[in-house]
Parts: C-alpha cells; structure tokens; sequence
C-alpha cells in the first residue's frame, strides 16, 4: 500500500468516533432487546398472569417474537465484533483499506457502514458467495 494513501490522523479520529457512537447505540439496543424480551418468561411475555394454559396461537406468536428477538440480538452481536475489527485496523493504519484486495474502501463507504472490510467489489463478490451456499 502506497504510504501517502493512507488517511490522516484526524480522519482516522473522525471514523473512530463514528464507530465508537454505533458501539454506544448497539449495546443500548442490546440492553433494550435483553430487558425487554429475553428476561421475561413466556407468561410475562404474553401478559397472563393466571395459571391457565395458553392458546396454541398466542404460544406460537410469544415464540416467534422471541426468536425474531434472538435474531436481532445475534446482528447486533455481529456488528460489535466488525466494530471492534475495525477500531483494530485503525490502530494498526489499515483502516480504509479493503482486508482482501487491499484497494481502498470509499469515505462514502465507510461513512455509511464505518465498519466495512471490503470494497463494494470485493463485498459483492462475498454476498454471491454466501447465497451459492
């Protein structure tokens, strides 16, 4: 990689902030996804608080929910661990650069998802990759 290619100090600060808010806001959404749905049980969850059994739909709808929920969660998940891959590539002057081909990664790119590791190229050929399987 070209040395005066890299970006500046101060840009590299500006997406470091931009990842550090997104971090901020997904582990409030993780809170919130926690609190509200994964620590309640099934009969709090559908608000009965009778000894009753439930009706097959409410359980299955009650599931579903907490599956969906489950899912969001493993997302969030997910884009904190590529947050932290790419406050590491910041650290280490990688940041901006694509982790297969090594071509930059556009600001407009990165501005839209700072946590981005490939061009739109390489990100591309990635998403084909995952749909064969």
């Amino acid at each position: 990689m070209p040395k005066n290619s890299k970006m500046t100090k101060k840009e590299l600060d500006v997406f470091k902030k931009l990842l550090n808010k997104l971090k901020q806001k997904i582990m409030d959404d993780l809170r919130h996804i926690t609190k509200d749905t994964l620590n309640k049980s099934q009969k709090d969850a559908a608000g009965d608080l009778s000894g009753y059994t439930y009706h097959m739909a409410d359980v299955a709808s009650d599931t579903f929910e907490r599956e969906f929920s489950l899912g969001l969660a493993s997302n969030e998940q997910n884009i904190l661990y590529e947050i932290e891959e790419a406050m590491k590539r910041i650290e280490s002057k990688e940041y901006g650069f694509c982790v297969v081909c090594e071509k930059k990664v556009t600001k407009e790119r990165l501005r839209a998802v700072p946590y981005a590791q490939y061009c739109i190229e390489c990100q591309t050929k990635q998403e084909k990759r995952g749909r064969k399987k």
